[in-house]
């Protein structure tokens, strides 16, 4: 599968920061105080929970050393909210499970799980929702019928590390059987403008454990 190469649009950049707005203000609708964001690359989701004071406790997980230092910077030099009792960055994989981290009340996997092989979705699966377990998780995610309004010719990812690219029904397939298998129960919303054929950019799952 080839990927798309193109650099990021104005239109890009207000559909990120809706992701990040709508993944915040849902995690606050939980009551959810402590937050684990599973690959947290520079950390764009860790600052705006860190400037709210209602999150008691937030880590980082990343496999990227420079992604955890660019995340290190934004925390402590741009937004300075680095507080060693609040905030934490973990050398990581959310396929590993780390047990110092578990207890958290909430999940966060912002344009994450599409960077993972398929072939390994199981272990995230038994990773996040069996060994973790929070009360709450969130994944959003491409959804790849829209790409053409992107402008993305078919047959092309959006982005050059993705693995896969789900539709509506497959990535509602995928959440409603873990939900299923693991105790939660499952809630979808759409990010971004709606197309009526084609839906939203980003589709997200919110996953409520039973």
């Amino acid at each position: 599968m080839k990927r798309y190469s193109g650099g990021r649009s104005e239109m890009a950049t207000s559909l990120h920061n809706e992701r990040l707005e709508t993944v915040v203000h849902a995690l606050l609708e939980t009551n959810s105080e402590t937050v684990l964001d599973l690959g947290c690359g520079p950390g764009e989701l860790m600052a705006r929970l860190a400037a709210d004071r209602r999150f008691k406790k937030i880590a980082g997980i990343d496999t990227s050393l420079e992604a955890l230092a660019a995340a290190r910077r934004l925390l402590a030099e741009e937004y300075r909210v680095w507080d060693d009792n609040r905030l934490s960055l973990h050398h990581a994989s959310f396929t590993s499970f780390i047990e110092d981290l578990s207890g958290f009340d909430a999940a966060v996997l912002l344009e994450t799980i599409e960077h993972i092989d398929p072939h390994r979705l199981s272990t995230v699966e038994q990773t996040v929702f069996a060994a973790y377990r929070p009360k709450t998780v969130l994944v959003t995610t491409p959804n790849r019928e829209y790409n053409i309004l992107h402008g993305i010719p078919d047959g092309i990812f959006r982005h050059r590390d993705h693995r896969f690219e789900w539709t509506r029904n497959k990535f509602r397939g995928w959440a409603e059987g873990v939900a299923g298998r693991q105790g939660y129960r499952t809630v979808f919303d759409d990010i971004g403008e709606v197309d009526p054929s084609l839906g939203s950019s980003t589709q997200m799952a919110t996953f409520f454990r039973i």
